[in-house]
């Protein structure tokens, strides 16, 4: 198992989480699991929610947006079966715990977020913390990045009413995209799509409950 990017002091409170939080429920990639017993969470969490920062629950973190369930940014990264060497995109930069968590897995991570607030707090944290190999873009997700594409991975965190075309069109061959689909929050899907050569592979996974992702006026 290789060691993480960015040296952290020992945390207690990850560890127990990803115990009992992540493990316990079937979360079984080893370098998933290690990057989240390090990464200290509550860095990423606005002050009056920082004691919660580890619990079973997303955070509010301004803007009407939130930092995702623990248990949600484990199983949505291991589906992206991250071995070290990929391109990775994510779409909804949001406070940079799951930014963290991918830069640690995947050799360069492209973020995006529609709000300039958060994705200049959210960068500013991880260029703090030593992260080295993200770079930010401030717009709307549900187009990708396509002057960087193809990715090997994409993740969104937010949820959509349908899977961007862009988005699909981004990946590489064999390439692997993780969204929440769905037209309201009480009615979700977690969505994995493979790419095979011209060929796209969907697999519908568990209900999940994500804020909606925003788009620029005019964005299909």
């Amino acid at each position: 198992m290789s060691a993480v990017k960015v040296a952290y002091p020992p945390n207690p409170q990850a560890e127990q989480m990803v115990r009992q939080q992540l493990r316990a429920r079937g979360i079984s990639s080893e370098r998933v699991l290690q990057v989240m017993s390090c990464l200290p969470r509550h860095s990423f969490v606005s002050g009056g929610h920082r004691g919660e920062a580890y619990g079973d629950f997303p955070l509010p973190i301004g803007r009407g947006q939130t930092i995702s369930q623990p248990y949600m940014v484990g199983l949505m990264t291991e589906e992206l079966q991250l071995r070290g060497g990929e391109r990775a995109l994510e779409v909804g930069t949001g406070s940079g715990y799951q930014t963290a968590v991918l830069a640690e897995l995947a050799a360069e991570v492209y973020t995006v977020e529609l709000i300039p607030s958060l994705l200049e707090r959210a960068s500013a944290l991880l260029d703090e913390l030593g992260y080295r190999n993200v770079r930010y873009r401030a717009g709307d997700g549900s187009a990708g990045w396509a002057e960087e594409a193809p990715f090997d991975a994409v993740l969104v965190a937010a949820a959509s009413a349908g899977i961007p075309e862009a988005l699909t069109a981004q990946l590489a061959d064999n390439g692997v995209l993780v969204i929440p689909v769905g037209r309201t929050q009480a009615y979700q899907t977690l969505v994995t799509v493979r790419r095979r050569g011209r060929r796209l592979e969907r697999r519908d996974g568990i209900g999940c409950r994500f804020v909606p992702l925003v788009q620029e006026p005019g964005a299909d």
